[in-house]
């Protein structure tokens, strides 16, 4: 029997509320948004792991669940896909709704055309944080078993707590821990297999003019990461090991190249999966990145999160009035 590969991190609910904007509201200027569909599904390391079943056999989710109805849906929503060992969460789950819209009053798509739903705003609501206090019992077994670890971090106390980190450094050097980090979590375990920084989290944590080599060698100097690649959406990424002098520039095939406009969300969390699982198979740090920047630009062509076809979904006719989104920024793997 083959060992679960384990996702920690924080939980999130996400959801999709998508329809037309035809009008603006008289009273404010922004969009109106008659809405025709909403669909949920699992977020942050939730997502992270549903990800992680294409590429693994048995996936195990270590994260807080809120006992209220976001934190039921979710775990309705990951039954039957991953095994979860939930850690208590005092608070509402953390919820995070876009929506999204198509027509003349939505914002304009970054590559100029129409046809697909462009995020007006995004929601963001719950208080739940994972506290410092003892772990259930079961969760150090399921590190034990692991034969490989993501931490999916979302800035909600997981990957903080000084339970997980003892157990996570217990396994370094036994099998690949990958580490996707967050600006408001804490910095990786020293001595992480991969760590996972995008464009943006990398360009704030080394400043300077320095290229994304630079910044990923002087990330893994400062977090004693054994390599770090640094994501770069539509440029796939650039990885540095430590103990060697050059980086490695992994570009995406001219025939999965997205555009501006098109879907980025979960490609962070596919990379990372992707990831985890090639080095937990026995891949080298080099080929693990090559295959996740294949495996996330397949994933950002096909639809990103709307390609997973599931979640819950619902079909009505409320009417959102959302103020409008920043101004369109090329695409970021977050």
């Amino acid at each position: 029997m083959i060992a679960p590969l384990v996702v920690v991190g924080d939980v999130l609910l996400d959801s999709d509320i998508e329809g037309r904007a035809d009008r603006r509201s008289p009273d404010a200027g922004v969009p109106v948004v008659d809405v025709r569909t909403g669909i949920w599904r699992p977020g942050g390391a939730g997502l992270a792991a549903l990800l992680a079943t294409a590429d693994a056999g048995e996936v195990v989710l270590v994260g807080g669940f809120g006992d209220d109805e976001a934190g039921h849906r979710l775990r309705r929503l990951l039954a039957g896909r991953v095994r979860v060992a939930p850690l208590p969460m005092p608070g509402t789950t953390v919820c995070k709704q876009r929506i999204r819209a198509v027509g003349p009053c939505a914002p304009a798509a970054a590559d100029g055309t129409g046809d697909r739903p462009v995020s007006v705003v995004r929601v963001d609501s719950g208080d739940g944080r994972i506290g410092p206090g003892p772990l259930p019992a079961d969760v150090e077994a399921v590190f034990d078993c692991a034969r490989g670890i993501l931490v999916a971090d979302y800035g909600h106390g997981v990957a903080a707590h000084p339970g997980i980190r003892a157990l996570l450094a217990r396994r370094l050097g036994e099998i690949p821990v990958v580490w996707d980090p967050h600006p408001r979590g804490p910095a990786p375990v020293a001595g992480a297999t991969l760590v996972t920084p995008n464009r943006d989290e990398a360009a704030s944590l080394v400043a300077g003019d320095g290229d994304f080599g630079d910044r990923a060698r002087e990330l893994s100097r400062r977090w004693s990461a054994r390599a770090v690649a640094v994501t770069l959406g539509a440029e796939g990424a650039v990885l540095y090991r430590h103990g060697t002098k050059g980086t490695v520039a992994v570009g995406i095939p001219p025939d999965l190249r997205c555009g501006p406009g098109y879907d980025v969300c979960g490609a962070g969390d596919r990379f990372a999966a992707a990831a985890t699982a090639a080095l937990a198979s026995g891949d080298s740090v080099t080929n693990a990145v090559r295959r996740a920047v294949d495996v996330a630009a397949r994933f950002v062509r096909d639809g990103a999160v709307s390609s997973l076809g599931m979640g819950e979904t619902r079909s009505d006719r409320a009417a959102v009035t959302a103020a409008p989104s920043r101004s369109a920024v090329p695409p970021s793997w977050a």
